[in-house]
Parts: structure tokens; C-alpha cells; sequence
């Protein structure tokens, strides 16, 4: 069993930047991706970025140019990078490790199905 620990989330006007940070109590061996999540309120889980084991990254549009999601293979940890924040990144963060298959595609890692989650960590950008 992998548990995932997020951390990092806050209350920030709009503008600001935080960084959150999803440590893995294992080490990530090859063949895996890990992805950012966020739901708001009312509304579906939606991806916001990935990153897979080579590296590759996607965001969803609407987070491209300030968001930027790295890990840090040593410590076991990916961290999502957000800046520029709007009242409409609000939401709880999540994230997720998959072992490689279709959903850590190109097409189909925005789907919310993943071998193992984090608890979440709330962010609040006000306007």
C-alpha cells in the first residue's frame, strides 16, 4: 500500500502563489505517472497536471503559462508550482499515483482514476 501526503495548500488573494507538495512513502520505481487533481465545490474532479516517470509533463489549458508540476525523484515527492492565482483555481488539491496505462496517456490523464490518493489539501484564492 503507497499513502500520499499532500501538503502545502492555504488562503491566498488572487495574485499569489503557493506551492503544493505530494509525498510518497515509497520509492517511485519507472513506469508510473503522478497527477494533480482538483475539485471545487459542486463540481467533478478535474486533472491539472501530470507528470510521468521520464519526465513528461501536461496541464489542463486553463492552468498553462502558471502552474508548473516537477518531483524530485530523491525525497519521493512532486510538487505543482502555482502561480498567478485566480478565485477560480479554489478547490481541494489531489494527488494521485498510477502505474503506467492508458491513464497516463496523452489522451486520458485528465480522468480521475488512480491507483492510490492523497487525503487532499484545500486552496482558497480570494478575490
Amino acid at each position: 500500500q503507497v499513502q500520499l501526503v499532500e501538503s502545502g495548500g492555504g488562503s491566498v488573494q488572487a495574485g499569489g502563489s503557493l506551492r503544493l507538495s505530494c509525498a510518497a512513502s515509497i520509492y517511485l520505481h519507472s513506469d508510473h505517472c503522478m497527477r494533480w487533481f482538483r475539485q471545487a465545490p459542486g463540481q467533478e474532479r478535474e486533472g491539472v497536471a501530470i507528470i510521468d516517470s521520464d519526465g513528461t509533463t501536461r496541464y489542463v489549458d486553463s492552468v498553462k503559462g502558471r502552474f508548473t508540476i516537477s518531483k524530485d525523484n530523491a525525497k519521493n515527492t512532486t510538487y505543482l508550482q502555482m502561480r498567478s492565482l485566480k478565485p477560480d483555481d479554489t478547490g481541494v488539491y489531489y494527488c494521485a499515483l498510477t502505474w503506467s496505462g492508458i491513464y497516463c496517456s496523452a489522451d486520458y490523464w485528465p480522468v480521475p482514476v488512480g491507483d492510490f490518493w492523497g487525503q487532499g489539501t484545500q486552496v482558497t484564492v480570494s478575490s
